[in-house]
């Protein structure tokens, strides 16, 4: 058909066109899902057919976690078709990978919120809430530090974790796999995905996650104008609150290291709680190691403006409690512990004026131009939602 190319859900105008076709001229299934043959955006596809990134950074030597303008990134998790990739936003947007098909990777991770949700802590299955936050995704592709606690070390390790644990998507590979195995739009997705298979294992499906996951770039901020050479990108607040952020006094630099913004190290801050909720003790329960209690991932900061509120458990509610938390005195958000507190914590003692620079270098970080398309339709047939189970108030209280 002449309109196939619209049906792929890519690009500004066009992804309004599949709707107006659907409604004029009905289309069968099999012509409705397609899956893309280019790669994303700062993607080139090579002569095997697979995606790889171009990014100025890879042309810089300094070595990675450098932390100056020009630092070269590290390695990214890479080498997926498109289709591969493809096949995981529809994956990622559709309900039926929950148990009981009431919620997507989406549901916790909204592209319009930064890839994180706008709670403090997330909803799992039930309606119940979950002991922490859920992190952004951006730039997951680089990452080898996964989860607030850092217990996986690949994409598609990370993605069995919300899948199968019963307090989140509430999942089993078995009843997975015959899911989608029983949907025919799936079972033609999949072959063309993974040319040659026989059935869809948890394999393909974690693998077609972390295609897509690897697709959610964020590179081309103001910041990064800047950093490659720009003058102009950056306003002069922002200039200075770029100097605050960089300076030994202050040290934010140190552990949200350009040019990802963090160094993926684990670290003790001793932010809050929320009010009624119990410590959380963080990697020391992954680790075994006294020093790691209340240990948690450095995040990234890009789209950082989008992803309130913050920390492990969304105690802070907006970039001010952060920066005024971190201008406190060290350690002083928790009582009762012993904890080993990250020797760049400090007592940086800023001005407002400091303060107020700060918050507005971390909103020039925010670039989403490679944000996908949220499909209007899934495979499944299940709606495209961003809806939780109601979160009851005997949930809320009981704090699972």
């Amino acid at each position: 058909m002449a309109f196939t190319a619209a049906l792929k859900f890519r690009g500004g105008a066009l992804a309004l066109l599949p709707l107006l076709l659907f409604q004029v001229f009905p289309v069968s299934s099999a012509d409705f899902f397609e899956l893309n043959d280019h790669c994303p955006p700062s993607f080139e596809k090579l002569a095997n057919g697979t995606c790889e990134l171009r990014s100025l950074y890879e042309f810089y030597n300094s070595p990675t976690g450098f932390g100056g303008l020009k630092t070269r990134l590290p390695e990214h998790q890479g080498g997926y078709t498109p289709q591969q990739i493809d096949l995981g936003r529809y994956l990622f947007f559709d309900p039926v990978l929950s148990g009981d098909n009431s919620q997507s990777c989406a549901s916790c991770h909204q592209p319009d919120k930064g890839f994180s949700d706008g709670l403090a802590r997330s909803i799992g299955a039930k309606g119940k809430q979950l002991e922490r936050s859920a992190p952004s995704l951006w730039n997951v592709g680089f990452l080898t530090s996964l989860f607030w606690d850092g217990r996986e070390k690949d994409l598609r390790a990370q993605a069995r974790g919300p899948l199968f644990n019963e307090h989140e998507m509430n999942n089993s590979e078995a009843q997975l796999e015959q899911s989608l195995n029983n949907m025919a739009d799936y079972r033609r997705l999949f072959v063309n995905a993974f040319p040659g298979i026989e059935k869809i294992t948890t394999n393909e499906i974690t693998l077609a996650l972390a295609a897509f996951q690897s697709s959610l770039v964020s590179l081309n901020s103001r910041y990064d104008r800047y950093a490659h050479g720009d003058e102009t990108a950056l306003t002069e607040e922002e200039k200075t609150g770029h100097t605050v952020f960089r300076s030994f006094v202050t040290r934010c630099s140190q552990c949200h290291t350009p040019p990802l913004f963090t160094n993926q190290q684990l670290a003790v801050t001793a932010a809050p709680e929320p009010e009624g909720k119990e410590f959380d003790v963080g990697a020391e329960l992954i680790l075994g190691y006294a020093q790691y209690r209340g240990a948690f991932k450095v995040p990234g900061l890009r789209n950082i403006d989008l992803t309130a509120p913050y920390m492990h458990s969304g105690a802070l509610a907006d970039l001010q409690a952060v920066v005024t938390f971190y201008n406190d005195e060290r350690g002083h958000a928790v009582t009762g512990e012993e904890l080993q507190l990250h020797w760049h914590l400090v007592n940086p003692g800023l001005g407002e004026d400091e303060e107020k620079a700060l918050i507005a270098f971390l909103f020039s970080l925010r670039d989403e131009t490679n944000k996908p398309v949220t499909p209007l339709h899934v495979p499944s047939g299940l709606p495209v939602s961003f809806d939780k189970p109601a979160l009851t108030a005997q949930n809320l209280n009981r704090g699972n």
